[in-house]
């Protein structure tokens, strides 16, 4: 199938203010790319690219006072397919790790792994050691945690998530990954296009989603606290230990937020010639 994915965000700023951005998608995505994966500023200014220590794709502007928008768009094919369970598969012992993998054991900004632990070992420590934990405390990080916009909070932690009950879908995910980074299970935070595809659409507004991976037999797994059920359509944005590593927008001063969009839907067919003048127009 085909997603047409795209977002548009603007800000007002009151002086000359570097910014760094992390809109496009994954790398490990642009084979499946329809349509390049650009963005459009305005005013026109100069971009300056990097991969950031985790391979995102990263970008820097300094973006002038007055008004800014930033917007992009594009096509993706993807299977359309369920990503596989988990089911059957083994946990790493620490010492067979990859070194690499370690950092995703350690505590971090949002993560507080060290302050969960004998939360974490009381919870699930009876639970058998492999996917059957994962799972134990993916269910309840879903069962336990209510969802809503009602009293989101960009500085919420893992462990305020778990004292107030409730929280948006990063909060689910830093939740579980620093429960089972204290299990020494390795977790990392994911974020991207998630839509309403294969699935009653949402009354509320289109936002990135996010979602986390564990590493068990030697792969990244990627799972969902928050919906906890197999979901099509994932676009991968950009990964991380958690949300401080893929911030969408990083504004080294002031940048008061004016708008923000984004969509994800599902195209029937797709054609460049017949496709594209629509997305340069907005009509879709």
């Amino acid at each position: 199938m085909f997603l047409h994915l795209g977002f548009d965000i603007r800000f007002r700023l009151v002086s000359p203010t570097p910014m760094v951005l992390v809109l496009h998608t994954h790398p490990s995505r642009e084979d499946t790319l329809c349509l390049p994966d650009r963005l459009d500023i305005q005013p026109g200014l100069p971009i300056r690219e990097y991969f950031d220590g985790f391979g995102n794709r990263c970008s820097r502007i300094v973006a002038p006072p007055g008004d800014l928008r930033i917007s992009g768009e594009t096509v993706v094919s993807d299977s359309g397919l369920h990503k596989p369970t988990i089911e059957g598969l083994r946990l790493h012992p620490v010492e067979e790790l990859p070194s690499e993998i370690l950092q995703f054991l350690l505590p971090s900004r949002y993560c507080e792994v060290d302050l969960l632990t004998e939360i974490a070992w009381s919870l699930f420590g009876h639970t058998p050691v492999g996917w059957q934990r994962v799972e134990s405390v993916c269910d309840w990080v879903h069962n336990s945690i209510e969802f809503g916009y009602h009293d989101a909070r960009k500085t919420r932690t893992a462990l305020e998530t778990y004292k107030e009950g409730e929280g948006v879908c990063r909060d689910f995910q830093h939740l579980v990954i620093a429960f089972c980074r204290t299990l020494n299970i390795p977790a990392r935070h994911a974020t991207g296009y998630l839509g309403d595809i294969g699935v009653p659409p949402s009354a509320d507004p289109m936002d990135f989603s996010a979602w986390f991976a564990v590493y068990l037999e030697g792969r990244w797994r990627t799972l969902d606290a928050r919906n906890n059920t197999p979901r099509i359509g994932r676009v991968l944005m950009a990964r991380g230990r958690d949300a401080a590593d893929v911030a969408m927008t990083t504004s080294f001063g002031v940048a008061e937020l004016t708008g923000f969009q984004v969509w994800t839907e599902e195209l029937a067919d797709f054609s460049p010639a017949t496709l594209l003048p629509k997305l340069s127009s907005g009509a879709l």
